[in-house]
This record gives C-alpha cells, structure tokens and sequence, in this order.
C-alpha cells in the first residue's frame, strides 16, 4: 500500500516501505499541470506501475486546504 500526504509544497510518500518527498515542481513537469489541478489519483499514478484506485479523485487544492 501507498501512503501519501500532501502540503504546499510536495507529497510525503510512503511506497513499498520507502519514504520520499515528491516536490510540487517535480509534479508540475511530470503532469503538465498547476500543483494544486493534479489529483491524488494522478500523483499516485506516478509513483506505482499499476496502483489500485478507487473513490474519486481528488485536486490537491481541495486537500490541503
């Protein structure tokens, strides 16, 4: 399981029992989006091969605030 936290700046990942910190600006170029447009289900996305989504998605926007 894939735990993600995020903040203003990044995502706090925890992948496979590694930790690693995502930052915004990684995230805008890997998307092509503004930070706060990308979804979890996006972010997700780019951390495992073939994650296992479910619920809707939802913009980091509504998130952290």
């Amino acid at each position: 399981m894939t735990a993600l936290s995020f903040d203003d700046h990044g995502v706090d990942v925890v992948f496979d029992g590694t930790e690693f910190r995502m930052k915004r600006s990684l995230i805008e170029e890997a998307t092509e989006k503004s930070y706060t447009d990308v979804t979890d289900h996006e972010v997700l996305k780019l951390v495992e091969p073939d994650p296992s989504l479910s619920g809707e998605p939802r913009r980091i926007a509504d998130i952290i605030d």
